[in-house]
């Protein structure tokens, strides 16, 4: 396959903007996957979303960083092993390596078995958190690429408003575009308490955003 010389520029750019992103040197420093833990971080710090003892399930887990995020707020001095107080449960389409404590099932989200999966490893424990990174495979097309967004988020939840304790939390990636404010209306449709945040961790060319409901309406 012939690559055009404006693809390699491109690539080459994104490349030096990666290996120079303060994000990604921090998450090497301390042993994170992916420089996604900090934005899940600023948002907990925020908002003050995770404590130890809590059940958390975390959607759209690989390669794994909001997890080792997740595993090390529930271990004393936030250590990355050891001793762990809470329950951390993971799923993602993609397999990933092994966090210490934290439960993994590999499935797609969108499917009922494995929907019904992730509801027996809760074991009919309510949930305090729920988070999810989920995204799917963008098309290039507008109308497409809003749909599939729209159905993660829908799919999040209303998992969400089945297993959170009345006083959870759900936060959820979306994207700014056609189908955002749809989005935040819904979430105004079951939380109590809506915040839309941008992590200074997102770059600051992604569309990327996080919508973060807190107490479920009608619970």
């Amino acid at each position: 396959m012939k690559i055009d010389s404006k693809s390699k520029k491109i690539n080459k750019a994104w490349l030096n903007d990666h290996v120079n992103d303060p994000y990604v040197k921090l998450a090497q420093r301390e042993g994170y996957r992916a420089r996604a833990a900090y934005k899940l971080k600023e948002i907990d710090e925020t908002l003050r979303l995770i404590r130890p003892g809590q059940v958390v399930v975390d959607l759209g887990a690989s390669p794994g960083a909001w997890s080792q995020y997740l595993r090390r707020r529930f271990a004393p001095e936030g250590a990355a092993v050891g001793e762990l107080r809470g329950t951390v449960i993971a799923l993602d389409l993609l397999d990933f390596e092994p966090i210490e404590g934290v439960q993994f099932i590999q499935g797609d989200f969108r499917e009922e078995a494995v929907a019904q999966q992730l509801t027996g490893a809760l074991q009919g424990r309510p949930v305090d958190v729920v988070v999810s990174d989920m995204a799917p495979n963008l098309s290039g097309i507008e109308v497409t690429d809003t749909a599939r967004v729209e159905h993660l988020v829908e799919l999040a939840v209303d998992f969400a408003v089945h297993h959170l304790k009345p006083e959870g939390a759900l936060v959820c990636k979306c994207f700014h575009g056609s189908g955002y404010n749809t989005l935040v209306a819904l979430f105004r449709q079951t939380f109590r308490t809506v915040k839309p945040i941008k992590p200074k961790a997102s770059r600051d060319k992604s569309a990327e955003t996080f919508l973060v409901g807190v107490g479920l309406k009608g619970r």
